[in-house]
């Protein structure tokens, strides 16, 4: 999972990828976010949720297959966890995975 959102951030990103990982306590759930942004083009707010379906490739100016952010999200579901798109503070986009912990 981490290795397609680093792909994607890496396919995006104009000079800057950045990496992070926390602890997260959540509804009496121990959480472990990872979180990978990059300082590229971003995805609009109203776009961030169809840019996590199947096949959607919002910007076809790069290689790819829509398939990579989808993934990430079926697989963080599996292990009842999931995935949220947001801006980066470089500007470009943020994606956040949170897994549970144990």
């Amino acid at each position: 999972m981490v290795g397609n959102l680093m792909d994607n951030a890496f396919k995006w990103a104009a000079t800057t990828i950045t990496v992070a990982a926390a602890p997260v306590q959540d509804q009496g759930r121990a959480w472990i976010e990872i979180a990978v942004g990059d300082d590229g083009p971003g995805l609009p707010e109203e776009r961030r949720q169809e840019a996590l379906q199947r096949g959607r490739r919002l910007d076809e100016t790069k290689p790819g297959s829509g398939l990579g952010l989808n993934i990430v999200k079926e697989t963080a579901a599996m292990y009842d966890g999931k995935v949220r798109l947001d801006q980066s503070p470089a500007g470009g986009l943020l994606a956040v995975l949170r897994l549970p912990a144990a």
